[in-house]
């Protein structure tokens, strides 16, 4: 059995049969009359005979599914700086995290459109707890984070998740999206976490730690959504944090997220490959001896190219000035997408309590803020 069982996704010979035992669950005939909104069920039970690889059911189903949620739910989607990166070269996305299924299969999306290397993309093992959920993440090429180990086992566990992500990268030649936080953006505020930047130390070895983060091909990848679907169900996170009290979450949180992602409206949506980063690692290697200075240093820099190529959408401009009450970004947005804006938060929240009211504007207005510091 390979030390990567618990985690990888399905081998292609896995693939068939593993799509025939969701074939007859409700959830996938939803979400197949979502996908072919004008085809009858022999349609999509035709196409799955054909289905013998996760390449296949990323090209002919989840895909098609990913662009009728754009279509439904979006006013398009824009890119940048994907140009500049090789199509036969496995990259490691380092990517903010504001949804649970899109950031991801977004990505995965474009890199399909311009014939690329897609990802193996890392998803939290709690987000999977129902069995089609599990299976369908597989299917799509997600590998297991494992959450809420005791603290020995944790340590095995990113060990093994740390081979296994530079084992894709280096010797399969497959690109590996990973979140540069555990968990979603609830705040606007996009940081990397030093533990992420560990966690794929650990398969170095003896390696100097610059060169073999080097190796990896690191692209800082930026996602900007003009409204974020999922913003009032963070709310409660976020105010239990401003009171200090620990958030408990209810038993269907996490999927009812999903499908508020997927559905709600998002307006547009823009996604920025940074810049390989390479020479950086050079300039840290002569300058830094510390690994923790080290890892703290290139957390700020992925942090950097984030934030600098974040898109800055009018909603965030409108919220800023809400927020502070000026007028200071106006030239950036019209009256009636202020309107627009306020007329939304009003629908989702009581604007009548003041820290609920401050925290859903922030949300949107703390790009516009961490922009301002680079400038």
């Amino acid at each position: 059995m390979s030390k990567f069982e618990e985690i990888r996704p399905f081998y292609d010979h896995e693939v068939n049969d593993a799509l025939r035992s969701i074939t007859k669950h409700p959830m996938m005939k939803a979400l197949m009359q979502f996908t072919f909104p004008d085809c009858d069920e022999d349609f999509w039970l035709n196409e799955f005979k054909n289905i013998n690889s996760i390449s296949d059911f990323q090209h002919h189903i989840i895909s098609q599914t990913i662009r009728q949620i754009l279509k439904q739910s979006s006013e398009g989607l824009s890119t940048s700086g994907f140009d500049r990166l090789d199509k036969n070269t496995a990259y490691l996305f380092i990517s903010n995290h504001r949804d649970i299924v899109l950031d991801t299969s977004l990505v995965n999306l474009v890199l399909l459109d311009r014939g690329m290397v897609m990802t193996s993309s890392a998803i939290g093992d709690n987000l999977v707890q129902k069995t089609f959920l599990h299976i369908l993440a597989k299917l799509n090429r997600n590998f297991l984070v494992q959450r809420g180990l005791p603290l020995r086992e944790q340590l095995n566990s990113s060990k093994v998740m740390s081979e296994y992500i530079h084992n894709l990268l280096l010797k399969e030649n497959r690109s590996v999206w990973i979140a540069q936080r555990e968990g979603r953006t609830k705040d606007g505020n996009d940081a990397t976490q030093q533990g992420v930047l560990k966690m794929l130390a650990m398969a170095s070895e003896n390696q100097p730690l610059t060169d073999f983060f080097k190796k990896l091909k690191i692209v800082p990848l930026s996602i900007s959504y003009e409204y974020d679907p999922t913003d009032v169900l963070k709310m409660p996170q976020i105010i239990a944090k401003s009171k200090n009290e620990v958030y408990v979450k209810d038993q269907d949180e996490d999927f009812k997220t999903m499908l508020s992602g997927v559905l709600g409206q998002k307006k547009r949506i823009h996604l920025h490959a940074g810049d390989v980063l390479e020479t950086e690692f050079d300039e840290i290697a002569s300058k830094i001896d510390n690994k923790n200075k080290q890892l703290q240093t290139i957390s700020q820099i992925i942090d950097d190219s984030i934030i600098q190529n974040y898109k800055l959408w009018p909603t965030n401009f409108i919220a800023f000035d809400l927020l502070n009450e000026t007028n200071q970004y106006s030239g950036y947005y019209t009256e009636d997408e202020k309107m627009l804006f306020e007329r939304r938060m009003e629908m989702r929240i009581d604007i009548s309590d003041a820290v609920l009211k401050q925290s859903f504007l922030a949300m949107y207005a703390n790009p516009v803020i961490n922009k301002i510091k680079y400038q």
